[in-house]
């Protein structure tokens, strides 16, 4: 059987990537409208009604916009954007998180693919909350370094030109558009502090949370749940620091959707750093984005990934 996709806003970094994982694929066709149509409101809802799924990778108002637009129409939808992550009336598309998502993804008319920094800093954090070993109100800090690629097309432009050719910090402020995902999805009752960086390279992404409160020997513990947490996870794995050796390559799992989580620390002086690793572009959206698809497509999660 062929499934019929229309990807609004393919154009963009995000979309362009989905494209590159569906295009070769015999079980799917895609709807693409020209250049004149792309912004044509009448062009794209009739591309929307004419696709079992539709993917949204446009800014977060846009996003708003074109789901009211939809709305009645049965349509269903897949957002890569802000904009509905901790919408009730979405499911957050991160099947490894419970039990019960990929079966809601799988029945959902809208599903909210998660954020890239916010994929790692959840994926560690949500096990720890549930079993207790972190409380839902501990005083935490995020730490993160993506590739240039997650600022979309402007900041692509600025390195790539050379405008820009440093790394540098940003969103000190404590505003970041993924604090309320991270706060919701990791069932946190106190937001953390947040501090993203991008490095001068295009992709692959480190978070890292520093758990100072962890005594001697706990670190154990906590690898232990995150290990029982994903242990039938195709796409996620905990992995030994030694996996690593002594410098760890934000870019080792670029063009896969794969995730690998690990615990760091001393187990003389306790103290753990939580790290996760991803590709921003691949399970931190296009490739997260492609893997709901075929979860409510009903097809191995697997395909085109």
């Amino acid at each position: 059987m062929t499934y019929k996709v229309f990807i609004d806003g393919e154009a963009g970094t995000t979309g362009l990537q989905i494209r590159a994982r569906l295009e070769g694929r015999d079980d799917i066709r895609l709807i693409t409208l020209g250049d004149a149509d792309r912004k044509d409101t009448r062009a794209r809802l009739a591309a929307f009604d004419a696709a079992d799924v539709g993917i949204l990778c446009l800014p977060d108002a846009a996003a708003v916009e074109i789901v009211a637009q939809l709305a009645g129409t049965g349509t269903r939808l897949i957002d890569a954007s802000t904009a509905h992550r901790v919408d009730p009336g979405w499911v957050f598309g991160f099947a490894e998180l419970d039990n019960d998502l990929r079966a809601r993804i799988a029945g959902g008319q809208f599903v909210s693919n998660p954020g890239c920094y916010s994929t790692g800093a959840i994926a560690l954090l949500h096990p720890l909350v549930k079993r207790g070993l972190i409380a839902a109100d501990q005083a935490l800090a995020i730490n993160a370094i993506s590739g240039y690629s997650g600022g979309g097309k402007a900041m692509i432009a600025e390195f790539e030109s050379g405008k820009t050719d440093g790394p540098f910090v940003y969103a000190t402020e404590q505003r970041h558009k993924h604090l309320p995902e991270i706060v919701a999805h990791a069932g946190l009752t106190r937001q953390p502090v947040f501090v993203p960086s991008v490095g001068p390279y295009e992709q692959g992404m480190i978070v890292q949370v520093p758990l100072p409160f962890v005594e001697p020997g706990q670190g154990a513990a906590i690898e232990a749940a995150l290990a029982d947490h994903y242990a039938t996870s195709r796409f996620v794995s905990v992995v030994s620091p030694d996996h690593y050796g002594a410098r760890i390559d934000p870019r080792r799992l670029n063009g896969t959707n794969q995730l690998e989580l690990s615990v760091h620390g001393n187990l003389d002086t306790g103290g753990a750093v939580l790290l996760a690793l991803l590709d921003n572009l691949g399970k931190g959206a296009s490739g997260a984005a492609v893997q709901n698809l075929n979860i409510m497509l009903g097809l191995d999660e697997g395909l085109g990934l």
